[in-house]
């Protein structure tokens, strides 16, 4: 695909762009010349006020660079409200999510559980002061009478009594590039800036938890066609750690696109899961438009869980896919109870959303449902049928 196919850039987006290039160019040369993909990937994602999560441009929906569930249909988010139903009775009431974004899960939500009397308050946790800004006004344009049991906090609190939400808020996190080479030696991916360009240098895998993980992870050399490329989540692991450990009583949910273990470290996988989303297209170089295009990567689940279970003792409740998640808790009966009339345009575009969300070629069996609870008791609707924690 040529840049032509591109939306030109504005002059206040090229400027952003140019600036954030420097700044990174800057960092490289600080660091004698290279810095690891990780540091180079959190600098083009959150620089502070020009990085791809800092900046001021809309980035979901339509107009943006990529869709998420919340923003195709209300539907989501009303189903997801069945599994909080049965949650927060045994909790204090808090609903805390993470990864926010426009605030269209966090209004539909909110309508949903206008009614229940055991829902005490949304907390979204945020770091971008314009991200919040833009949350609260979405949420005062579509949930306007619940506008008062929503808070925002850009630090951890003490401790968790409630449940945690995360929406596609693992794969916003930078992540470690390892190259396995054909002699067997572990490499870690580094950026450096050479000939007016952004260039890859490994160097030999030092760290000794990064090696380890490696190990734990990757396939071994006479197996695969080296060099093989993929990712660790350091980031991911830690983020996961600290939640479960200031978690007294509640659950943890996350939603997110991504594999356990085997699949994602499947020896045809040769160069990861690294990608880019910018004006709705896939871009396979990360040096493309710094700051103006969205870096991610596949969750791997099973790490995940190795956070939440085995290290902090968490109970497992559940692992399935996005669309038997949705089918359990009841999305076609809501898609029914929200339309009498299946010949109409508005149930024509829910069912359409309804298919992005659960057909296996788009959203249904990529993205994958994971939760962890400590605590509680109850039956967990959402993982009735289709639970597949033994992959993990």
């Amino acid at each position: 695909m040529t840049h032509a196919h591109f939306p030109p850039l504005s002059a206040e987006q090229q400027a952003a762009s140019t600036h954030l290039q420097q700044h990174i160019i800057n960092e490289i040369q600080r660091q004698n010349g290279a810095i690891p993909f990780i540091d180079f990937m959190n600098l083009a994602l959150y620089a502070p006020k020009v990085g791809y999560y800092t900046g001021g441009a809309h980035k979901i929906g339509q107009s943006g660079d990529f869709i998420t569930a919340p923003t195709l249909t209300p539907l989501f988010a009303q189903t997801l409200a069945t599994q909080l139903i049965e949650l927060l009775p045994q909790t204090a009431g808090y609903l805390y999510e993470f990864g926010a974004g426009t605030g269209a899960l966090a209004a539909d939500l909110l309508n949903a559980l206008s009614e229940h009397p055991s829902f005490h308050q949304y907390i979204i946790i945020e770091l971008s002061a314009e991200l919040a800004q833009r949350q609260q006004q979405h949420i005062a344009q579509h949930a306007p009478k619940m506008l008062n049991k929503v808070s925002w906090q850009h630090t951890l609190p003490e401790n968790f009594d409630g449940i945690i939400i995360g929406n596609e808020v693992l794969d916003a996190m930078p992540i470690e590039r390892i190259c396995l080479q054909p002699n067997g030696a572990l490499e870690r991916v580094y950026v450096g800036y050479e000939n007016q360009q952004f260039t890859y240098k490994n160097q030999a895998l030092s760290d000794k938890n990064l090696f380890q993980a490696a190990l734990n992870y990757f396939p071994k050399a006479h197996d695969i066609d080296a060099p093989y490329i993929s990712e660790l989540h350091p980031t991911q692991y830690a983020f996961i750690n600290t939640l479960a450990q200031k978690l007294t009583r509640g659950a943890m949910l996350f939603i997110d696109y991504g594999f356990d273990q085997h699949e994602y470290y499947h020896p045809q996988r040769q160069d990861g899961t690294l990608i880019g989303h910018h004006a709705h297209h896939s871009i396979h170089n990360p040096f493309f438009r710094l700051g103006l295009t969205d870096l991610t990567a596949h969750v791997n689940f099973s790490d995940i869980a190795a956070a939440a279970c085995d290290k902090n003792a968490l109970d497992l409740i559940g692992y399935t896919t996005q669309a038997n998640f949705l089918f359990n808790l009841g999305l076609l009966e809501n898609l029914a109870n929200a339309h009498n009339q299946t010949d109409t345009t508005d149930y024509i575009q829910a069912a359409h959303a309804i298919q992005i969300l659960t057909a296996p070629h788009e959203m249904g069996e990529l993205f994958k449902v994971i939760a962890f609870g400590k605590n509680i008791n109850i039956d967990w609707q959402g993982f009735a049928r289709g639970c597949i924690c033994h992959k993990l």
